[in-house]
């Protein structure tokens, strides 16, 4: 006699009801609009400090700029520096137009130019997920912050997601930004 093992999905489905855990978000991936939202936040929240918050920044156990697979960072495209890093210290102080990722894309001069439009903008590239080797693909919102006479200071922070466009990402951010028109 053949013994057959069926997983939980198929089980589920001869059963006749959802499988709930197949179809649940990951709650640890960070979503877009928690990105966001914390780039909003880190570029007031730079505005008010000034050159002193930048160290904020690079404080790992933080979770106001750590939070589930995502991070706050910080750099200047005009002094080409990374200025604040929570989880690779070993990039602050170091140069950043041509660092590649891997797939030999130039990605803070993509970075530089979309954090330079009004409404910040999204950057895909390909970069390893905290505590991992393997390079995933991420999508960052990267925005402007004036900070105490630099006002080439940018602010970014990513999802690590392979379905979302930069397209659909952009059009969330303008949307984002629009005032809500209320039905009457």
């Amino acid at each position: 006699m053949r013994k057959t093992t069926l997983g939980f999905a198929s089980l589920a489905l001869i059963l006749g009801v959802t499988p709930v855990i197949a179809l649940a978000a990951d709650s640890n991936a960070a979503t877009p609009d928690e990105v966001m939202t914390k780039v909003h936040e880190a570029v007031q929240y730079l505005n008010d400090k000034g050159l002193a918050g930048f160290s904020d920044f690079n404080n790992n156990k933080d979770a106001r700029w750590v939070w589930k697979d995502s991070y706050v960072f910080v750099y200047s495209c005009r002094d080409n520096v990374m200025i604040a890093h929570p989880l690779r210290p070993d990039m602050v102080g170091k140069p950043i137009l041509q660092m590649k990722d891997d797939k030999d894309h130039l990605l803070f001069q993509d970075m530089c130019k979309a954090g330079a439009n009004k409404d910040g903008g999204w950057v895909e590239y390909w970069w390893p997920k905290p505590g991992e080797a393997k390079a995933s693909r991420k999508i960052s919102f990267v925005h402007s912050a004036e900070v105490s006479f630099k006002p080439d200071i940018q602010v970014g922070a990513g999802i690590y997601d392979d379905k979302m466009s930069v397209e659909e990402l952009n059009k969330l951010a303008t949307q984002a930004k629009q005032p809500r028109k209320d039905a009457p």
